[in-house]
């Protein structure tokens, strides 16, 4: 239970004090004040607790009256993919596979203008919804495309939120068997060192990063097992997280067994690829020994609802990944297969969807859902220490959800109504306590601009995938 600030600490510091609000903590017991204080100095929370902030506090530049609000950590994203902002809304009636090939011809045309542009869309979309918190597995480097790895970290700093991006590669191209063109996929070599100069060029391993990179090459079936091998032997000789797409549909399965003799989990683990230093995407099919494994590594899982849903790949089994003690985060995944951009979409569905699945009503509670995407997603990125809940020492990465309007206030308990209802209404998201959405709108960038842009850039990318 946290203590109240005591008056004078930290001397010098500006303070933010938010009051009257109700507090949802997800620390490990699920500490929840419903009337509560909460005090930010120096970018982190100094104190928080029941009723009004302790009087005498120095250095106060703000205080909010948060009656009527939901407080709460910032959502954390654990899975992305913001080239595809430029790409949505088209093949809609796709599985997985056949999407890829629908869409691999278009995205092998992006270049860095087009990758700036729509990671400032993914970004936007959701700042303004909540997330503080963000990362991009970004895998598809056309020759001559330029840098994006730089605009796409470019993009995050402008927009304020936290940042991972997840340095992707493919080295499968279709000469090999893979499914993107040949002139998008890189060599076994390039990949390998302009992953390197990413992670020497922009990673942060400090407490208060706002930018850290993880080695990320796509997929199995879009990567080598060389790249596979080397790719994790690379990011553990830098420090690095590791990340790709796992065990996301049964034809991966197949895929898998055909091309290597065994499932996608044991081809993980021949590889180097699991350990409390990976966290997959998806991990939709996946068996009570494939469990087991994850669990008994601390291997991590981004839950992408939506986007399964969209390519019909399954129901991930969520209850039983948490009963095993897996780390589980929520993962929007790209704007390609989900279309709204935005986390909290994915608290709901992630609740609703698990429900259709064999625990039924019991499967997932909305204080689950909330975890999920809060401190799991923080703990499946590292970051867990640093982010995800609400306590003192930690960062003032935090949302104040306005719960008084007519899409809310006939619901008491504040969590179910930022769960199961409509999306709420932001007024005030901080990263390190810097403001970064106020009264629902974001304060960091033009949302109109970057509408404008977004629309230019798909625009374009379409006359160019179309011989234009």
């Amino acid at each position: 239970m946290a203590a109240p600030a005591t008056p004078g600490t930290a001397d010098g510091a500006e303070r933010l004090v938010i009051e009257n609000a109700h507090i949802a903590t997800v620390d490990a017991a699920g500490t929840e004040y419903a009337h509560g204080h909460l005090v930010v100095a120096g970018g982190r929370i100094e104190a928080l607790g029941a009723g009004p902030a302790p009087e005498g506090l120095t250095g106060v530049t703000r205080r909010v009256d948060a009656s009527g609000h939901l407080v709460t950590p910032g959502l954390v994203n654990t899975h992305h993919h913001f080239y595809q902002w430029i790409t949505r809304g088209l093949a809609t009636d796709h599985n997985l596979f056949d999407w890829l090939v629908a869409l691999y011809p278009t995205w092998a045309r992006i270049d860095e203008p087009m990758t700036y542009a729509a990671a400032q869309g993914s970004l936007a979309m959701m700042a303004r919804g909540g997330v503080t918190t963000a990362m991009d597995h970004h895998y598809v480097f056309p020759r001559g495309s330029g840098d994006l790895s730089g605009a796409i970290i470019r993009a995050a700093a402008e927009t304020g939120v936290r940042f991972t991006l997840a340095r992707g590669s493919m080295d499968r191209g279709q000469k090999d068997g893979g499914l993107p063109p040949d002139f998008a996929v890189e060599s076994l070599e390039g990949a390998l060192a302009a992953t390197e100069e990413t992670i020497d060029r922009h990673h942060d391993a400090s407490f208060d990063a706002m930018t850290q990179i993880a080695v990320a090459p796509c997929s199995p079936f879009s990567v080598s097992t060389e790249l596979m091998r080397q790719g994790a032997e690379l990011a553990r000789r830098k420090g690095v997280r590791l990340h790709t797409h796992g065990s996301e549909t049964v034809e991966e399965e197949q895929f898998c067994k055909e091309l290597f003799g065994m499932g996608p989990t044991d081809y993980f683990a021949s590889t180097g690829w699991l350990g409390e230093d990976v966290w997959m995407a998806h991990c939709v099919h996946m068996n009570d020994s494939d469990i087991d494994a994850f669990a008994r590594t601390g291997t991590g899982v981004a839950h992408c609802p939506s986007s399964n849903a969209r390519l019909a790949a399954g129901i991930a089994r969520v209850p039983d990944l948490l009963a095993a003690g897996v780390p589980v985060g929520l993962g929007v995944d790209g704007t390609a297969s989900n279309e709204s951009g935005e986390l909290h979409t994915e608290l709901r569905n992630a609740l609703l969807v698990n429900r259709l699945g064999p625990h039924r009503e019991a499967a997932l509670t909305a204080r689950q859902a909330l975890r999920l995407g809060t401190h799991g997603g923080a703990r499946v990125l590292g970051r867990g220490d640093q982010t995800g809940s609400l306590e003192p020492g930690k960062l003032a990465d935090l949302v104040l959800w306005r719960m008084d309007t007519l899409a809310h206030s006939s619901i008491a308990d504040p969590v179910t109504a930022l769960v199961l209802g409509a999306p709420a209404p932001v007024t005030l998201s901080l990263v390190g306590g810097r403001t970064v959405v106020e009264d629902n709108h974001l304060t960091t960038v033009d949302e109109d601009a970057v509408a404008r842009s977004t629309r230019e850039a798909a625009q374009r990318l379409a006359r160019i995938a179309a011989g234009g």
